[in-house]
């Protein structure tokens, strides 16, 4: 467990896991074991969203990549590179084409390991500041390689009534609720505010838009994404790829309380 702390406000990072973000002793990031998910943050790439209805495979310029609910980066684990009592870096490495076992299978998939064709590295940086918690990350990579990225942290819900204000105008935890696994679209949105017993604003940098989920009343999850998987059929999921260039793509999301 590493932890960082800043005046009133620490953050307890769990193997790259954000799993507790505390200031002036409230708790704004949802308890594993609690009700509703057994995660309090991940990351979604190379793709975001379902992949069951294309056979789990999806169109790349290098033929089909296997790959499950959210791709494969979360199926393995974060090496930590370096930390500080404001900072802290893990990063993932990926060669191409190695196979990563998929912890759906058997269960929930009939995929038992994932492939991606193309190498990585991808950086996930947490850094604390007088304004709040700041999550980069980095995503470097051979050139023109597609890929999405989603962020997946978790609210922990203290009121019945919460509302998440966005530059849309304000949404209900029921208008969430009534969405279900497909989570609900906030398209064209670079910040959200959840005002619960305590607010906390979630701005970003190079996501674009969010998705917001839930299936319970004790936590929210407020997702920054680079696409909408639901736009479009799973089969044609590749059409919201963007690509990498020379240089590795950085996206920031801002925690505010």
């Amino acid at each position: 467990m590493v932890t960082l702390s800043l005046g009133t406000q620490i953050v307890k990072i769990d193997k790259g896991e954000l799993v507790g973000y505390t200031k002036d002793g409230h708790e704004y990031i949802h308890q594993k074991g609690s009700p509703g998910w057994n995660s309090a943050d991940t990351e979604m790439f190379p793709i975001i969203g379902p992949v069951n209805e294309a056979n789990f495979a999806v169109q790349v310029p290098r033929g089909n990549a296997i790959q499950d609910q959210h791709g494969l980066l979360r199926q393995f684990g974060y090496e930590l590179m370096s930390s500080s009592q404001t900072k802290a870096s893990f990063k993932k490495l990926y060669t191409a084409g190695t196979p990563i076992k998929n912890s759906k299978f058997p269960d929930n998939s009939t995929k038992p390991w994932l492939m991606w064709p193309y190498a990585f590295q991808f950086e996930k940086t947490f850094r604390l500041d007088d304004k709040g918690l700041e999550i980069q990350f980095k995503v470097a990579g051979e050139r023109d390689m597609p890929f999405m990225l989603g962020y997946h942290p978790a609210f922990k819900l203290h009121t019945d009534t919460p509302i998440l204000t966005t530059n849309k105008g304000d949404i209900t935890l029921d208008e969430v609720l009534a969405v279900g696994s497909r989570a609900l679209q906030v398209a064209d949105c670079n910040s959200i505010t959840l005002r619960d017993e305590k607010s906390i604003t979630i701005k970003t940098e190079g996501f674009g838009h969010f998705m917001c989920w839930t299936e319970v009343r004790n936590m929210v999850c407020i997702e920054p994404i680079s696409f909408y998987p639901y736009a479009v059929p799973q089969q044609k999921l590749h059409e919201g790829f963007e690509f990498l260039g020379d240089t590795p793509r950085v996206f920031k999301v801002k925690l505010e309380p």
